[in-house]
C-alpha cells in the first residue's frame, strides 16, 4: 500500500480515498437500515405473540365462562338461600315478596314444613334436608323457608353451604303478637281456628295473673333459632345459647334484619342478591301482599305489664341478642344505604382495582 501511494499520482490517491469513504458511508447506512429493519422485525414478532397470548387468554376467558354457565355448581344457578323464620316477625309478608318474584327471576321457593311445627329436626332428617338442598339440582336456584333453627351444614361434609337469612324482632312486641294471634289469627288466613281461640283474656290480664302464655319462659325463642339445633340452645336462659346465637348471627347469616325497618332489609337484599330479589323494593313498596299478615284484635300492653317483663334475665338475653342484631343491620345499612328528601337510596360501587400484574 505504501508502495502503491508512492506510485500513485496524489490526485488520483485523493479519489481513491474518497471512494473509500463513500464506500465505508454507503457501507454503514446499509448495515444501519438492516438493524432498523431488523428492530421493526423484532417489534412486529412480540406484538404478534402478545396478541396470540390475548387470543388465548380470551378464548381460556371464554371457555371458562362457558363452563361456569354449563356447571351449576360454579354459577349463580347454583345459589341457594335458607330463610328460617322466626314466628311473628313479618315473615309471611317477606316470604310473599319472594312468591311473586320467583317466576320472574327463575327461581324456586320451597316451604319447610315440619310436624307441628317443631323449629328441631332429627337426625335423620338433618342428613335428608342438608342432601336436598345441595343435591336437589332441579330446585335451584332456590329459596327455603320455615320455622325451623339454624343448621349448621359444615358438620355435613358441605363444601357449599347455603346463604343464610332472617329477620327479627323486640322480644316483647313478637310475644304480644304470638300471644293474641294464637287467640285471633290474623288477616291472612281468618277462617282458620287457632290454638287458643275463645280465650278472651288480654295480654295485660294474662301478665297480670301470671299465665303461662306471657310467661317470661315464651320470650325464649330468637336466641335458640339462631343458636341451632345443640341441646344449650333450648335451655331456657342460657348464656352460651346466647353467645353461640351471636356468633352465627355474624358468621352464617349473609343479612339480618329488623321488623321495625323490613324495607331497607329488602332494599339491602335486592342490591346483594339481584338474582333472588331484582324488583323486591318496588313491589314491598307498592306490592298488595306486603303487609299483608296482620295479627287481628291485637291490644298494646301496659307499661306496666312490659315493666313486668323486663325484671326477667330471660327478657334481658333475648332483648340483649335483640339489640346486638339491631346494632349490626345498623352497621351493615350505614355502609349500604343513604337516605335524601326522605327516600332511600343505595350507595354505587365505591372499590375498584389498580396496579394489576403482570402487565403483557
Amino acid at each position: 500500500m505504501g508502495l502503491l501511494r508512492v506510485m500513485m499520482p496524489p490526485k488520483l490517491q485523493l479519489i481513491a480515498l474518497l471512494a473509500f469513504a463513500v464506500a465505508m458511508f454507503f457501507l454503514e447506512n446499509q448495515i444501519q437500515k438492516l438493524e432498523e429493519s431488523r428492530g421493526k422485525l423484532e417489534r412486529a414478532i412480540a406484538r404478534h405473540e402478545v396478541r396470540e397470548i390475548e387470543h388465548r387468554h380470551t378464548q381460556d376467558g371464554v371457555r371458562e365462562r362457558d363452563s361456569a354457565a354449563s356447571s351449576p355448581s360454579e354459577g349463580e344457578d347454583d345459589l341457594v338461600i335458607i330463610y328460617n323464620r322466626v314466628p311473628k316477625t313479618a315473615s309471611t309478608s317477606f316470604t310473599n315478596i319472594a312468591y311473586d318474584l320467583c317466576g320472574k327471576n327463575h327461581y324456586h321457593v320451597l316451604h319447610i314444613n315440619t310436624t307441628k311445627n317443631n323449629p328441631v329436626m332429627s337426625i335423620q332428617d338433618q342428613m335428608r334436608f342438608v342432601k336436598n338442598v345441595t343435591e336437589w339440582r332441579e330446585m335451584k336456584p332456590a329459596f327455603y323457608h320455615g320455622h325451623v333453627s339454624f343448621l349448621d351444614f359444615t358438620k355435613f361434609g358441605v363444601k357449599r353451604k347455603p346463604i343464610y337469612i332472617n329477620v327479627i324482632r323486640d322480644p316483647i312486641e313478637r310475644l304480644v303478637s304470638y300471644y293474641y294471634f294464637l287467640r285471633f289469627g290474623d288477616d291472612y288466613r281468618p277462617g282458620l281456628r287457632r290454638r287458643k281461640q275463645g280465650d278472651k283474656k288480654t295480654f295485660d290480664e294474662c301478665v297480670s295473673a301470671g299465665g303461662s302464655d306471657c310467661a317470661p319462659e315464651k320470650l325464649w325463642l330468637q336466641i335458640p333459632f339462631f343458636c341451632g339445633h345443640y341441646s344449650e340452645c333450648w335451655n331456657v336462659g342460657s348464656q352460651w345459647a346466647l353467645e353461640q346465637a351471636k356468633y352465627n348471627l355474624v358468621n352464617e347469616y349473609l343479612l339480618v334484619g329488623v321488623t321495625e325497618e323490613l324495607e331497607d332489609f329488602v332494599m339491602m337484599l335486592e342490591a346483594a342478591l339481584p338474582r333472588f330479589f331484582k324488583g323486591a323494593t318496588e313491589l314491598y313498596k307498592t306490592g298488595k301482599k306486603s303487609h299483608l299478615r296482620k295479627t287481628s284484635e291485637k291490644k298494646p300492653p301496659t307499661k306496666e305489664s312490659i315493666a313486668k317483663l323486663q325484671q326477667s334475665a330471660i327478657w334481658k338475653m333475648e332483648n340483649d341478642f335483640y339489640e346486638f342484631a339491631l346494632e349490626q343491620f345498623q352497621f351493615v345499612r350505614a355502609h349500604a344505604v343513604r337516605e335524601k328528601d326522605g327516600e332511600l337510596y343505595l350507595l354505587a360501587q365505591n372499590f375498584f382495582y389498580e396496579k394489576i400484574y403482570p402487565k403483557n
